[in-house]
């Protein structure tokens, strides 16, 4: 039986690809970089989940994401590169002020409340997330958030797992069900962690071989299914 959820944020709970647009934009108006097309955006989130999954691999550090992924996008469109810095500082503020539930994820989250216990559990920056969850109205509803920049590790490390579980605990790991939308930081890191993992994958994206989710779901409130089941 599963009784308790790990809930990744960005790309699951939330609409990050929808957070991200407004807060590039308006990083431009207020950096007087002029409007920012939806090319422009697009090229700069490919380059932004591209820094993302060398962190999830080992290769950077997250201090390296941030301004290195803002440096080359720059450096790409002609901009100044020195502006990354307090451009990052800026965009990590204007992240949490657009909050687009997936699915209707906060009554989905409501209706769970109780039922099992529930935590947040994001490689998201501090200032960004916490703003995102207190506008959205989940940091409430939660029993617990768990942010990689202050565990002192990023999914899909066993540390951070390990970080959660010592803090949750105790639980017995069949009874834990990560939920994420990302295959390399939410399922890897929970398969590694021995505990059942759900794929939630909206938009029907094949599976990679090598990689067995124990559930893959393209609506959020197919998991009250899978808790009915278990």
């Amino acid at each position: 039986m599963i009784r308790t959820i790990l809930w990744d944020i960005d790309g699951t709970l939330l609409d990050f690809l929808a957070a991200e647009k407004a807060a590039i934009r308006a990083c431009f108006a207020q950096f007087g970089l002029g409007d920012c097309s939806d090319e422009q955006i697009a090229r700069y989130s490919a380059i932004n989940q591209s820094y993302w999954r060398r962190l999830e691999n080992g290769e950077i550090t997250k201090a390296q994401v941030l301004v290195g992924r803002f440096e080359e996008f720059f450096a790409g469109e002609g901009l100044d590169p020195a502006l990354a810095v307090p451009f990052n500082e800026t965009y990590q503020v204007r992240l949490g002020d657009t909050v687009c539930f997936m699915d209707r994820s906060y009554e989905l989250v409501s209706r769970l409340r109780g039922r099992v216990r529930q935590y947040a559990v994001t490689n998201g920056t501090r200032v960004a997330q916490e703003r995102k969850l207190k506008k959205s109205g989940l940091g409430e509803l939660f029993d617990g958030v768990f942010i990689s920049e202050l565990v002192g590790a990023e999914k899909p490390s066993p540390a951070f797992f390990g970080y959660v579980f010592d803090h949750i605990g105790p639980v017995e790991k069949p009874e834990v069900l990560m939920v994420g939308d990302s295959l390399t930081s939410d399922m890897r890191g929970g398969i590694q962690a021995g505990i059942p993992c759900c794929w939630y994958n909206p938009k029907g994206l094949p599976l990679p071989e090598g990689m067995a989710p124990d559930y893959v779901i393209h609506d959020l409130n197919q998991v009250e299914e899978i808790l009915s089941r278990s």
